[in-house]
C-alpha cells in the first residue's frame, strides 16, 4: 500500500454506514412508492426502484474509485472540475431536454443526467481551492470576498436560466461556509432581516412597512448616541429597504411565473388550493399524519397504494417514511440524518488542511440545506422548489452527485494524519 492510498483503518467507516443506511433505506421507500402487486420485482429494471438499483452499484463504484485516488488529485484538478461543470451547465442551455417544465437535463442513451446536480460539488472544489490560497485573507481583503461570490453565483445564474429555481437556491447555502471563513457576521444578519422584510411585503401593503422601518429608525436614533455618520446611514438604511419592499410586488408579479406564485401564496396562507398548487402537500400531510405513532408497515401505506400524492418517490419521498413508519421511524430517520451531518461538521473540523476543511464544510451545508427544505416542504413548512433529499429520493444524478461530493470528503479525511503542513505541495 503506497503512502497516497488511505488505509483501511483511517477511513470512516461510520460516514460510510450511515450512507448505505440511507441508500438502501431509500430504495425501499422508493420501492414501496411506487409498489405494484402485479409487478413485485425490485430487480426490474422498467421500474423506478430497478432503475435506482442500477444507479446504486455505479455510485459505489465510483465512490471507491474516489477511495483509491490519490487526494491531492481532487487540490489539483479543483478549477478543471469546475470549468467541465460550467461547461456542461452552459450546454444545457443549448441542447438541454425540458422535463417537467425544467430545461435541465441532458440526454445520454437511454439516462438523463442533470449537470445542475454536479455542479454542487464542482463549485464546493473551486471555493476550496480558491480559499486556501496562498495570501488569501478572506476575512479582511474585500477583493477575495467578491471572486469567491463570484464563484458561487456563477453556476447559479446558468441554472436559474434553466428554469430550475430549487437547485439555483441550494447554492445559497455556501454563504454559510463563507462565514466560517470569516465572513461578517452583519452581513448573515442583513440577509436575514431582508428576507423578513420580503415576507412581511407579500403578506402587508408596503406602505405600512416603510412607516414601521421609518418608525424605528427615529426610535432607534434616539436611543443611541447620534452623530453625523451615523444619522446618514440610518437614514440610509431606511430608504435601502424602503426600496427594496417596494419593489417586491413587482418582482412577485412580473418576473415569477405563476406557479411560483401560486406556491407562495399557498405557504403564506394567502391561497387556498388544495386541488391545484397545495394538493401535493395537502395529500403529502394527509399521509404523514396517517401513519400514526407506529406506522402502517412497509407496502401497507393507502397514499402509497393508490398514489394520491404526486412525484412520491421523488421529492416527497418523506412522507412515504412518516406512512409506513411513523412519528416513531420519522424521528429515527431525523436523529440518524442530524447524526450524519454532526459527524460530517466534526470531520470538517478536525483537518488540518484548510482546502479539505472548507470542502467538508460545503458538504454538510449542502445536505443540511436539502434535508431541511426537503422535509420542511413535505410538512408544508417550505415553499415546494422541487430538490431531493440527499441518498433517499429517487434520481441517478441526484444520487450520483450527493455519493461524489461525499466520498471526495471521506478520501481526504482518510488522510489527515499525514497532513502535516499547511497546504499541498
Amino acid at each position: 500500500m503506497t503512502a497516497q492510498q488511505p488505509k483501511p483503518s483511517r477511513i470512516d467507516w461510520i460516514t460510510l454506514l450511515l450512507y448505505y443506511i440511507f441508500v438502501i433505506g431509500g430504495l425501499l421507500c422508493i420501492y414501496a412508492s411506487v409498489y405494484k402487486e402485479t409487478n413485485p420485482n425490485i430487480w426490474d429494471g422498467s421500474m423506478n426502484y430497478g432503475k435506482q438499483l442500477v444507479w446504486i452499484g455505479i455510485s459505489s463504484f465510483i465512490g471507491l474509485m474516489i477511495l483509491l485516488v490519490d487526494e491531492k488529485f481532487f487540490y489539483a484538478f479543483a478549477y478543471p472540475i469546475y470549468g467541465i461543470t460550467i461547461l456542461l451547465l452552459i450546454l444545457v442551455l443549448v441542447a438541454g431536454t425540458t422535463v417537467k417544465g425544467s430545461s435541465s437535463w441532458i440526454e445520454l442513451g437511454g439516462f438523463r443526467i442533470q449537470p445542475a446536480e454536479f455542479a454542487k460539488f464542482g463549485t464546493a472544489l473551486a471555493l476550496a481551492r480558491f480559499l486556501c490560497g496562498y495570501n488569501v485573507n478572506f476575512e479582511k481583503d474585500r477583493k477575495i470576498q467578491l471572486l469567491s461570490a463570484g464563484i458561487i453565483i456563477l453556476p447559479m445564474l446558468i441554472i436559474l436560466l434553466q428554469n430550475e429555481t430549487g437547485s439555483t437556491l441550494v447554492f445559497t447555502s455556501f454563504i454559510l461556509v463563507l462565514f466560517r471563513e470569516g465572513l461578517p457576521g452583519w452581513i448573515l444578519f442583513v440577509g436575514f432581516m431582508l428576507a423578513i422584510l420580503a415576507v412581511m411585503a407579500l403578506l402587508m401593503p408596503p406602505l405600512y412597512i416603510i412607516i414601521g422601518l421609518a418608525v424605528l429608525a427615529v426610535i432607534f436614533l434616539l436611543l443611541v448616541r447620534r452623530t453625523t455618520q451615523l444619522i446618514w446611514l440610518t437614514l440610509g438604511v431606511v430608504i435601502l429597504s424602503g426600496a427594496m419592499v417596494s419593489s417586491i410586488d413587482y418582482v412577485f408579479e412580473n418576473v415569477m411565473q405563476a406557479h411560483q406564485r401560486t406556491r407562495i401564496n399557498v405557504l403564506l396562507g394567502k391561497e387556498v388550493d388544495i386541488k391545484g398548487a397545495g394538493y401535493n402537500v395537502q395529500q403529502s400531510k394527509i399521509a404523514i399524519g396517517s401513519g400514526g405513532v407506529w406506522g402502517k408497515g412497509f407496502l401497507q401505506g393507502t397514499q402509497n397504494k393508490f398514489r394520491f400524492v404526486p412525484e412520491q418517490s421523488t421529492d416527497f419521498i418523506f412522507c412515504t417514511i412518516g406512512e409506513e413508519y411513523g412519528f416513531a421511524g420519522s424521528l429515527v430517520f431525523i436523529i440518524l440524518y442530524m447524526i450524519l451531518l454532526y459527524r460530517l461538521l466534526m470531520m470538517a473540523e478536525r483537518q488540518r488542511q484548510k482546502f479539505n476543511r472548507i470542502y467538508g464544510y460545503s458538504v454538510v451545508c449542502i445536505l443540511f440545506f436539502h434535508f431541511v427544505i426537503n422535509v420542511g416542504m413535505t410538512l408544508g413548512l417550505m415553499p415546494v422548489i422541487g430538490i431531493p433529499l440527499p441518498f433517499i429520493s429517487y434520481g441517478g444524478s441526484a444520487l450520483l452527485s450527493f455519493t461524489v461530493l461525499l466520498f471526495i470528503f471521506i478520501r481526504l479525511d482518510a488522510n489527515r494524519v499525514n497532513e502535516l503542513r499547511g497546504a499541498y505541495d
